[in-house]
């Protein structure tokens, strides 16, 4: 049986922020968002040497840079599960996939965690949720048979921000959280804070309220905003939308989280009365 292939950007060994444990940590190519503040937009084409976002506004890209903006690997399940098998005493935590966004090759990904699953490694899949079709789920249903853990990214929790912030409306990874909520699936909230973008007490107490209906919620990951992707969009002709934002501080952070938790616990005191 011929295996599926999959698009790669980079592999990573003992990641410590994607899961639990020390993870491996797989990048798939491609990526139907424009979130701001990514700091991966060589993530964002799934064919090598274009111009990732094909903004008219971006500084054009010649010929000879476009040969080493996008350099895609190609991989079978069975590939990757063998280079993992040679670092898995470090990487004990399991496998992660994350992007780009994953979703994109759904195909693929079941298949290297139906694989992964059957030699009893963890599986977690790092995903916005946004290709989520809640009226067509039967191959979402497939991939999820085989994944222990949902990381999912909610990027704002007001749908015309969320649309200004990444291009694309948050209704699906919602509904996506809801699904896996009502199918008792675990998984880690996470959310970058920006300041000015979605830092608002409005926002994260909302938020907090939104994650304060699932069921399944078994972490909740606030990660601050950081620039440190700005030498790579210079390397890439792009030009870096946030110029001029600070980075989030690690004291701003915990207040955003507690008032994210703030509005889970409005949220479960108003459930149980």
């Amino acid at each position: 049986m011929t295996e599926i292939i999959g698009k790669i950007h980079s592999i990573e060994s003992c990641g410590t922020v994607d899961g639990p444990g020390i993870r491996f940590v797989i990048f798939t190519q491609g990526c139907p968002m424009r979130c701001l503040y990514c700091h991966n937009p060589d993530t964002w084409e799934v064919n090598e040497g274009v111009n990732s976002r094909g903004d008219k506004e971006l500084s054009p890209i010649s010929k000879e840079e476009k040969g080493s903006v996008l350099k895609i690997k190609q991989f079978t399940s069975s590939q990757i599960l063998k280079q993992y098998e040679s670092v898995k005493e470090f990487c004990k935590g399991g496998i992660t996939v994350t992007g780009g966004e994953p979703m994109m090759q759904l195909d693929f990904v079941t298949e290297l965690f139906k694989n992964a699953r059957e030699k009893n490694i963890h599986t977690a899949l790092d995903t916005s949720g946004v290709l989520f079709n809640q009226h067509n789920t039967a191959k979402t249903d497939e991939l999820l048979k085989y994944t222990n853990l949902v990381l999912l990214d909610i990027k704002h929790i007001n749908d015309e921000e969320h649309k200004k912030l990444t291009g694309h409306s948050n209704k699906n990874i919602l509904a996506f959280a809801r699904y896996l909520s009502g199918i008792k699936k675990p998984m880690w909230i996470r959310h970058v804070v920006v300041p000015k973008l979605n830092d608002k007490e409005e926002y994260l107490v909302k938020l907090g309220e939104f994650i304060g209906e699932l069921k399944s919620v078994k972490a909740l990951d606030v990660l601050p905003y950081h620039d440190m992707a700005i030498p790579k969009y210079e390397n890439l002709g792009l030009n870096y939308p946030l110029k001029g934002i600070p980075p989030l501080t690690k004291e701003e952070a915990i207040q955003a989280r507690n008032t994210i938790l703030r509005g889970i616990s409005i949220k479960k005191s108003c459930t149980t009365h």
